[in-house]
């Protein structure tokens, strides 16, 4: 079995338990079907670079900072490095600072979800003690994670053997159901129309298995590749091998007493040349008339 790529590495802090660990997609992205643009004449990869705005030069990345916007059009600039010492306590660690009900979290504050594993041999036990306890109490832990610049609400639950972390919209992020449908009548519906609705709802209910559902254009599109390369229409095209501009681990046991025993009232506080071959091209086929490339065309974006 292939070992899980992780993407962030740091500590689940408990009180007075800090037990190292690592996070690893739970989604997977190999059955996207990824479409390029080629300009049609020359068959050259449709390229973007940072150019400045008013010269429209291209700009090194070295020279690229980042900057806010003030309500009078000025900037506010920071060097990579300013940003870089912003001192976050949950820069590399996840603090479960409080415990709620499963079932009192909305879906609609649900963002992405990974799984969560122990970093090391020494770190197993203080895991699955935590994850037996979250399913004993049929609680979420929930904290705060920085991950890719941005400081994430997270809510920690059980995932099978596991645990699973998913990262939960802040309040200000979601909109207001009552203000979205204050439109919608309430006037009083014909009884009989929804005892039908209700019936149809009964006749199709089942238990939900993703597997019984098919991306039907995905599949569409993979057929279409396939007819393209059995009738000879592939076609060589260039440019596409360029680059695209914690804490200290304490005894678990030691700690799990510590934290419980004289328990205070207070909370706490808070490299490599990628590949360009794709589906298509790599079906074995009869050499086809290829299009000369001539000469990459510069292209611009703003930026």
């Amino acid at each position: 079995m292939a070992v899980a790529r992780s993407f962030w590495k740091g500590h689940l802090r408990l009180a007075l338990v800090t037990i190292p660990i690592r996070l690893v997609s739970a989604t997977a992205s190999e059955d996207k079907i990824a479409l390029h643009q080629v300009d049609r004449k020359s068959k050259q990869r449709i390229r973007y670079q940072k150019v400045a705005g008013d010269t429209g030069k291209v700009v090194p990345q070295s020279d690229i900072v980042q900057g806010y916007e003030l309500d009078d059009g000025s900037y506010v600039l920071f060097e990579p490095g300013e940003l870089d010492k912003l001192k976050l306590e949950t820069r590399h660690t996840i603090e479960l600072t409080e415990f709620v009900d499963a079932c009192s979290i909305d879906p609609l504050y649900f963002d992405n979800p990974y799984y969560v594993l122990p970093d090391g041999d020494v770190a197993e036990e203080g895991y699955r003690v935590i994850r037996d306890a979250l399913k004993a109490s049929k609680k979420y832990g929930v904290g705060q994670l920085t991950m890719r610049g941005r400081e994430n609400l997270i809510a920690m639950k059980p995932s099978g053997e596991g645990l699973m972390v998913e990262t939960l919209r802040y309040a200000n992020e979601v909109r207001d159901a009552d203000d979205v449908f204050s439109d919608i009548g309430t006037g009083k519906l014909k009884p009989e129309l929804i005892d039908m609705a209700k019936q149809l709802i009964e006749e199709r209910a089942r238990k939900f298995n993703p597997a019984d559902f098919k991306n039907h254009y995905a599949e569409a599109l993979r057929k279409l590749v396939k007819e393209k390369v059995e009738g000879g229409e592939s076609t060589e095209v260039g440019g596409g091998d360029e680059k695209v501009s914690g804490g200290t681990v304490i005894d678990f046991m030691d700690a799990l007493r510590r934290s419980t025993k004289g328990k205070s009232s207070e909370k706490p506080e808070k490299s490599g040349r990628r590949s360009t071959k794709t589906a298509a091209s790599s079906q074995k086929r009869e050499p086809t008339k290829r299009a000369k490339p001539r000469a990459k065309p510069k292209s611009r974006a703003r930026g």
